[in-house]
C-alpha cells in the first residue's frame, strides 16, 4: 500500500471514529437521565425514600424512564445517522435521511431470508439465536453493526452519486433525490449475505473477546488500549464494540442472553438492582468497562497529573498556567472530558503518553479484585454521587481507596519524567506566555481567538478545511511551513500536533465549538 493510500485509510478511520461522537454526546446524558429516573423508581430506594412512591411523583419517574429508554433501544439507528453524517463529504443531510432508508431495508431483507429460508425463530426462543424484533421487524440482532453498515453506505454513496444526471424521462430522480434510492438498492444485496456471514462473524468476535473480557487482567488490557487509541480517534470505536457487540462477552441474566458490556449493565444496574446475585456476581467485571474504571481517571489521574504540571511548571509562568491546567481537570472531573490535558502532553512526549497509558491498564486491575461495582457510562463526579453513593453494594470506597493510590503514583511518575525529559508541558514552555492567552476563552473572546488561530495557521489562503470534534479544531492546510506554534499558543488552546503532513489539530476543550464558528465566520468574511 502506498503512503498515500495509506495516510487516506487512515484519515478515514479517524473520520469515522470521530462520527461516533455524535450518537455517543447523546447517550451520555439521556443514560444520565435514564439512570436517575431508572434508580429511583427502584423498590429498595422507595424503602428508603418513601417519598418517591407518591403517585405524582412516580408517575414522572416512570414516564421519563420510559422516555428516555427509546434512545437506548435504538441505538443502531442512531449509529448509522451519526456514520453518515460524519463520513459522508457531500449533501450530509440527505445522507442522514438515506442512512436510515437503509437501516429499515437492511432489517426487513434479513426477515425475508430468514423466512424463505426457514430459520425464522420463534418468538420464546428468537434471542438465544441472535434474533429479535427491531422496529416491529423479527429480524437479525446486528446491533450496532447494522447501523454503522447503513450509515457507511449511504455516506458512500452520497459522495459518489449527489450529482448524478440521468436522462431527461428520469431526471426528476437524478441527484441528490438518487442518493436515498441507491442506499435502498444497495442494502439489499447485503441483507442477502448478512445472515450468511453473521454467524461466522459472532464466532470470531466471541473466539476474540476473552482478550478484554478475562477477569480481572482483560479490563486493564482495554483500558489501555482505549487511552492509546484517543490520538487516532479510534477509543470511541473501541469503546462501542465492546459494549455493543460479541466482542465485550455475552451474558445470561434469568434466561435472557445480553450481547456486549451495556445492555447487561443496563438489566442489572435497572431492573434487578443491588440484591440480585447477578450484581455480586457480574458487575464488578462489567463496570470496569464503564463509568467505574473511568473515575480513576476523570476523578484521581487527571488531577493528579494536573497537579504535578503546576509543581513543575516555571514560577513566571504559573500564574499563567494555573488557569488551563485547572480548567482541563475540571473538564474531566465535571463532563468526563480528558482529552485537553492528555493532549497537553501527548505530542511533546509520546514516551511520557505511552507511559499514561500503560499506567491506566495496570492501575484498572486491581478494579475488579476490590468488588468495585459503580456504573453508569461516563465517569464524572456526579455518576460517582448517583451510582456510587446511592446505590448499596458498590464499594465506593474501595473506589476512594484505589483512587488515592492512582492519584499518588501518577503524581510522582509524571513530575518526575517531566523534569528528567524537561518537557515543555504548560508552564514550561521555553517562551514566554503571553496573560492574554490565558484570559481569551476565560472572557469567551471567541472573535479574537479566530484571529489569532487563522493568522498562525497562515492566513484563509493556507486554511483548505476547518472542522472539529468534542476538543479540538481539525484544519486542513496548504503549507503547513507556515504555522506559526508559538503564536499559536496566544490563542489560548491547550495542544498542538500535526497527525498528519498537511493536518493539524488544535485543542481547546469544550468549547471549541464555538471557536471553530468563529473561525469560519472570520473565513467567510
Amino acid at each position: 500500500m502506498s503512503k498515500k493510500k495509506a495516510g487516506s485509510f487512515k484519515d478515514g478511520i479517524q473520520t469515522f471514529g470521530r462520527s461516533l461522537l455524535l450518537p455517543i454526546a447523546l447517550l451520555a446524558p439521556i443514560g444520565m437521565v435514564m439512570g436517575i429516573c431508572s434508580a429511583l423508581g427502584q423498590s429498595y430506594m422507595i424503602e428508603k425514600f418513601p417519598i418517591l412512591d407518591a403517585a405524582v411523583l412516580k408517575l414522572i419517574i416512570s414516564g421519563a424512564k420510559d422516555i428516555t429508554s427509546i434512545i437506548f433501544n435504538n441505538i443502531p439507528i442512531l449509529f448509522a445517522m451519526g456514520v453518515a453524517q460524519g463520513m459522508a463529504k457531500k449533501e450530509k443531510g440527505i445522507a442522514v435521511f438515506a442512512s436510515v432508508v437503509g437501516y429499515l431495508t437492511l432489517n426487513t431483507v434479513m426477515n425475508v431470508f430468514l423466512k424463505n429460508t426457514g430459520t425464522l425463530a420463534d418468538a420464546d426462543t428468537m434471542a438465544q439465536v441472535g434474533q429479535g424484533m427491531v422496529l416491529g421487524v423479527q429480524t437479525l440482532k446486528t446491533e450496532a453493526l447494522g447501523g454503522l453498515i447503513s450509515g457507511l453506505v449511504a455516506a458512500k454513496v452520497a459522495d459518489k452519486f449527489y450529482n448524478l444526471e440521468l436522462p431527461l424521462a428520469f431526471a426528476f430522480f437524478g441527484g441528490k433525490k438518487s442518493i436515498p434510492i441507491i442506499t435502498f438498492v444497495c442494502m439489499i444485496p447485503i441483507g442477502l449475505v448478512l445472515p450468511i456471514i453473521w454467524n461466522l462473524l459472532i464466532s470470531f468476535l466471541i473466539s476474540i473477546s476473552f482478550i478484554f473480557t478475562t477477569n480481572y487482567i482483560g479490563s486493564g488490557i482495554y483500558y489501555m488500549l482505549h487511552r492509546a487509541l484517543i490520538p487516532f480517534g479510534l477509543h470511541h470505536v473501541l469503546a462501542a464494540v465492546v459494549r455493543f457487540t460479541e466482542a465485550g462477552g455475552t451474558y445470561l441474566i434469568n434466561g435472557t442472553e445480553y450481547v456486549g458490556i451495556l445492555p447487561a449493565v443496563n438489566e442489572i444496574l435497572f431492573n434487578l438492582g443491588p440484591d440480585s446475585p447477578y450484581w455480586a456476581e457480574l458487575m464488578p467485571k462489567l463496570t470496569s468497562y464503564l463509568g467505574g474504571s473511568q473515575m480513576l481517571t476523570t476523578l484521581f489521574r487527571i488531577p493528579a497529573i494536573g497537579l504535578a504540571m503546576y509543581h513543575t511548571s516555571y514560577l513566571k509562568n504559573r500564574k499563567m498556567c494555573k488557569g488551563v491546567i485547572v480548567t482541563c481537570v475540571l473538564t474531566a472531573f465535571l463532563g468526563n472530558i480528558t482529552e485537553p490535558l492528555e493532549f497537553s502532553f501527548l505530542f511533546i512526549s509520546p514516551q511520557l503518553f505511552a507511559v499514561y497509558c500503560v499506567l491506566c491498564g495496570l492501575m484498572t486491575i486491581p478494579y475488579q479484585f476490590l468488588h468495585i461495582s459503580i456504573g453508569y457510562i461516563r465517569g464524572t463526579i456526579f455518576d460517582f454521587g448517583i451510582f456510587g453513593l446511592m446505590y448499596e453494594n458498590t464499594h465506593w470506597l474501595n473506589l476512594i481507596l484505589l483512587g488515592i493510590v492512582n492519584f499518588v503514583i501518577f503524581y510522582f511518575v509524571f513530575k518526575f519524567f517531566i523534569k528528567k525529559w524537561n518537557l515543555e508541558t504548560p508552564g514550561r514552555e521555553s517562551f514566554e506566555i503571553e496573560e492574554s492567552a490565558s484570559t481569551l476563552l476565560k472572557d469567551k473572546n471567541w472573535p479574537e481567538i479566530a484571529r489569532i488561530v487563522v493568522e498562525n495557521l497562515g492566513g484563509p489562503e493556507n486554511i483548505v478545511h476547518v472542522e472539529n470534534c468534542v476538543s479540538r479544531l481539525r484544519i486542513d492546510l496548504k503549507d503547513p511551513e507556515q504555522v506559526n506554534q508559538t503564536g499559536l499558543r496566544d490563542s489560548g488552546c491547550a495542544g498542538i500536533f500535526f497527525p498528519s503532513k498537511n493536518h493539524i489539530h488544535v485543542v481547546f476543550g469544550p468549547h471549541v465549538e464555538f471557536v471553530r464558528n468563529a473561525v469560519d465566520k472570520l473565513l467567510k468574511g
